[in-house]
């Protein structure tokens, strides 16, 4: 496999036909806006299965910030899609072999917390209320999430009590003593999605 052959590749399944190849191998900025656009493309699909090719190939990239940052978008918009943390812990599981790959241990430590972050994040929107040592292992970045997005008041008072900064502690105080109904996440990835929890 060569550079060449998986951006081809990339290309032609995910149906764009706009992009000049010369240019996005002469270019790592230009393949990282192939990667997101392939990466957009391939999430709106219904199937997973190709999922996990397409991981292998763009981490195969020698430019691992730009591929990287392409998996942790799948990564996040496959978590807001699907139905509970069961189906994401499967569906990640597949991908583990791909993010080893990487090289650098700070990409593959990077993506596997962002696993591990919405993980974590479904098992509280589906009613777990975690203890505070579950709590100091989501990262400040899904700790913030919860504190501006979820609606359990058992939740919010954890994170108001244990937040891992001062400003996640407010945040949650202050929804908690004013709850007006659920948010919708549109942070990275982009696409809302309701945080509930009981």
């Amino acid at each position: 496999m060569t550079l060449r052959s998986d951006v081809a590749e990339l290309l032609a399944g995910a149906g764009i036909r706009d992009v000049d190849i010369d240019d996005a191998l002469a270019d790592e900025h230009v393949r990282s806006s192939v990667y997101q656009r392939v990466v957009s493309v391939t999430a709106s699909s219904p199937s997973r299965e190709r999922d996990r090719a397409m991981v292998a190939m763009i981490l195969r990239d020698p430019h691992e910030m730009g591929a990287r940052t392409a998996v942790v978008a799948l990564v996040d918009t496959i978590a807001m899609k699907v139905t509970g943390p069961d189906e994401f812990r499967q569906w990640s599981t597949g991908l583990l072999p791909e993010i080893d790959r990487l090289k650098a241990e700070g990409h593959r430590a990077f993506i596997r917390r962002r696993i591990h972050d919405w993980l974590f994040c479904l098992s509280v929107k589906g009613g777990h209320v975690p203890t505070p040592a579950e709590l100091a292992k989501a990262t400040g970045w899904m700790q913030r999430v919860l504190a501006e997005e979820s609606t359990s008041p058992a939740v919010l008072a954890l994170l108001a009590g244990s937040g891992s900064s001062k400003k996640i502690r407010n945040i949650a105080r202050n929804r908690a003593g004013g709850r007006s109904g659920p948010l919708r996440h549109t942070g990275q990835g982009g696409t809302g999605r309701e945080l509930g929890g009981t």
